[in-house]
């Protein structure tokens, strides 16, 4: 994206700026467009409360709510309004006697005439530099028509731009949300808009139709409502994001995964571990963390499907303390509520580890966790492919691992995420000598040669014990093998 333009009107809202590249350009007209609860109030408030903090001047019209109820709304995020001038425009108290109706003249000529009138008395008046008009569906009720709409929009946005003020205008969409009107009067146009799932909170997000001039970040970006205002989630663009770092190898602290590994894994690169539930692949992960921060790095794992205090306990049982690497201030460890968090707030969470904490070693626990927070499988993969590459541009090695359906057979994965990781760890159970046992084998690595042997571990109190390869064994990832001659297996037993 171009530098921001310095000029602008910046918004205020957290990330708006950055998916207008810049701000509102001043001297300008826009729409901010949306159903009611999108935040379209907040937006606004935000946007002249930055103003007034540079020291502009600001003037927000209300036609819909009242000068309380936008207090109230600036008071709960802890905003201060000193500096805007409030105008409540209410109906003039002769439209509202009977007594005074005219009866040769439409009463809505005379309001939407008077309305016009009084908005520019209170311009003229306070000559703002910054103005919002709340909101346009009561002037198109007064318009009555879309020529008469148009016209009075046209009127609005050449008496503002002789001023050199800068208009926010809103819409509710509450009468006709297909009149495109002010789509074309405007110099840009965002729209709002919330969905419910069928579980969870509901979803609210924010596109860029329109904007003349200017280039911006389009599609859609997730927003949330807290305290403070608006935060935005600006669409991960991998390519955006290039640092220069050195390709080493990193290894782990067994040998033996070492040399299944083909020597280690390359750092900046992507590693899948595939199996069914139980089969080991946080362990595996939990090794990663371990090594890497035993190398003086700091570390990041999001873990979707396991209560967090769970995972700590079992992973001392594993001798890998996460407690102490956080109180180190080495491990992020993060609990994720897919059904709470959006994937876009995700994407957020993860640049912050790795641009603010700085991790270079980052663990998603699980993708079908993730997958919960996505729309569809469609979504998830173009959402894990530009994860996955802006992680491995910015030099951070990131594992993930994904729960196939079945024990033993032919397995089935939610989705299929295979080529994108650069490296993919295989684990199954399989049967032998009357127990259940774990195998482990490298399906795929695209940063160099691996070991193409299956091996049997096993997991223990000193974490991940690898044996030698398997290669007595045929049928060992169908799950029932047949023993050709002497076991191999780890324990030494013979047949």
């Amino acid at each position: 994206m171009p530098s921001f333009a310095t000029d602008d009107a910046f918004t205020g809202t957290s990330g708006l700026d950055d998916v207008l590249n810049g701000g509102l350009e001043r001297a300008r007209t826009f729409l901010l467009e949306g159903s009611p609860g999108t935040g379209k109030t907040t937006i606004a408030v935000k946007f002249l409360v930055t103003g007034a903090a540079a020291g502009e001047r600001c003037l927000y019209v209300t036609l819909s709510e009242t000068e309380d109820e936008l207090r109230a709304t600036a008071k709960a995020h802890g905003w201060d309004l000193s500096g805007i001038d409030l105008y409540e425009l209410i109906p003039p108290e002769n439209l509202l006697d009977d007594d005074q109706q005219q009866s040769l003249l439409y009463s809505s000529d005379l309001e939407l005439g008077e309305t016009t009138k009084r908005i520019f008395e209170a311009f003229e008046r306070i000559r703002p530099e910054r103005v919002v008009i709340d909101s346009l569906s009561e002037i198109r009720l007064l318009a009555q028509s879309s020529l008469r709409y148009r016209r009075q929009i046209l009127a609005l946005k050449h008496y503002f731009a002789k001023s050199n003020a800068t208009v926010l205008m809103l819409d509710d969409l509450t009468t006709d949300t297909n009149d495109k009107t002010v789509h074309s009067v405007a110099h840009g146009v965002i729209r709002l808009e919330e969905f419910a799932p069928e579980y969870g909170a509901e979803r609210r997000r924010l596109r860029i139709i329109k904007y003349r001039g200017r280039r911006f970040r389009g599609g859609y970006h997730d927003a949330t409502i807290e305290t403070g205002g608006v935060h935005v989630y600006p669409r991960l663009i991998s390519s955006e994001h290039h640092t220069s770092f050195a390709r080493d190898v990193v290894t782990t602290g067994s040998a033996e995964l070492n040399q299944l590994l083909g020597g280690g894994i390359e750092r900046g690169s992507s590693v899948l571990v595939l199996g069914p539930a139980g089969t080991g692949k946080s362990s595996i992960a939990l090794t990663f963390i371990r090594t890497a921060i035993a190398r003086g790095e700091s570390a990041a794992m999001f873990v979707f499907d396991e209560e967090i205090g769970l995972l700590i306990q079992r992973a001392l049982g594993l001798g890998v303390d996460l407690q102490a690497m956080i109180d180190d201030g080495k491990l992020l460890l993060k609990q994720v509520d897919a059904a709470e968090l959006s994937p876009g707030q995700f994407c957020s969470h993860v640049r912050h580890c790795v641009e603010g904490y700085g991790a270079k070693t980052v663990v998603i626990d699980s993708l079908n966790g993730y997958q919960a927070a996505m729309p569809g499988e469609q979504a998830l993969i173009l959402h894990m492919h530009e994860l996955l590459q802006y992680l491995n541009r910015q030099g951070a090695t990131t594992f993930l691992s994904v729960a196939q359906h079945g024990l033993v057979g032919d397995m089935k994965s939610p989705v299929d995420v295979t080529y994108l990781a650069d490296t993919v760890i295989l684990l199954r159970y399989f049967e032998a000598l009357g127990q259940v046992r774990r195998a482990i084998s490298i399906v795929k690595k695209r940063t160099g040669p691996h070991e193409n042997t299956i091996r049997e571990f096993r997991i223990g109190g000193d974490g991940i014990t690898l044996g030698e390869p398997l290669t007595k064994f045929q049928g060992v990832l169908r799950g029932v093998p047949t023993l050709h001659a002497t076991s191999d297996l780890l324990n030494g037993e013979r047949a």
